[in-house]
């Protein structure tokens, strides 16, 4: 590390490319630090998002007239444009840090998932080892790049993404709200419905326990799981019927009915009438 006034530091620094552009999601820099004794920085902005890990020591985050104290094992983001200071408290170990500057249309929303807004830009006690290592090896796949190549450009995006992944909590945050992830569970199920997933599935999906979730999806949707995977399925089969020239039989196998006798009935106890009087009467 070369020492600068307030610290030693190493900055590590990338240019994007298209590539990194198209995938809404880059980094701008990095860095590790060891502060000194009289380590601050700010009051200051920024132009993008920095995401700032604790290893050692203690630090004060002003931000947006707010202050909170953060320590090993916990980390906070900085947000463009708006003006933040943080110093060095006293601790057993001087203050270290690994940052990494990213930027993109997707980082907002991103960060939001994992909990980290505006309006509380940290999250305390949840730097885990996995998340450890997955920061170390974003800063260093950052430090390895000499020329910008599409698997180079991609490579720092998978690591990225790992580090994203690394910091989301076990549990959905508060700012996900109910109507959000049940939403996220009928796109789910709307996707793979005729893939033969079960109700077990989509709870494990969604990280919680059948019943809970068979109880919540009925509040909010207005009818169980099992039967809103039952109206996927047969509105499937209706457009199918109408706007195509597929037999019955093969409407029924792509859905996933094991022949076509099981389908007819499916389809029969639905509507009230056979595929083939629906297709008659909607021609």
């Amino acid at each position: 590390m070369r020492e600068y006034d307030y610290e030693y530091a190493d900055f590590i620094y990338y240019t994007p490319g298209e590539l990194d552009k198209a995938g809404g999601l880059w980094p701008v820099r990095a860095g590790r630090c060891l502060a000194k004794p009289h380590y601050k920085v700010g009051p200051k902005r920024i132009e993008c998002f920095s995401i700032h890990f604790v290893r050692e020591g203690r630090l004060r985050l002003e931000y947006d007239g707010r202050q909170v104290e953060l320590a090993r094992g916990d980390f906070f983001v900085l947000f463009p444009d708006r003006t933040y200071y943080y110093d060095m408290l006293p601790a057993e170990w001087p203050l270290e840090m690994r940052w990494l500057a990213i930027d993109g249309e997707r980082v907002e929303a991103l960060l939001e998932l994992a909990g980290l807004t505006e309006l509380e830009p940290f999250r305390r006690g949840t730097v885990s080892s996995r998340l450890e290592v997955a920061v170390d090896r974003a800063i260093d796949a950052l430090e390895r790049v000499q020329r910008l190549r599409p698997s180079e450009a991609l490579d720092l995006q998978a690591h990225l993404y790992g580090l994203l992944a690394a910091m989301m909590p076990d549990e959905p945050t508060q700012g996900l709200e109910l109507a959000s992830w049940i939403h996220e569970c009928a796109e789910y199920m709307e996707l793979h419905a005729t893939e033969g997933i079960t109700v077990h599935q989509v709870a494990e999906y969604a990280g919680v326990h059948r019943s809970y979730f068979t109880q919540v999806f009925t509040e909010e949707m207005g009818m169980p799981p099992m039967k809103y995977m039952q109206k996927v399925r047969m509105e499937k089969a209706r457009r199918l019927l109408i706007d195509t020239h597929a037999s019955v039989t093969e409407i029924g196998l792509s859905l996933g009915y094991p022949n076509l006798y099981t389908f007819t009935r499916a389809f029969k106890m639905y509507f009230k009438e056979s595929p083939l009087a629906l297709r008659k009467a909607e021609a």
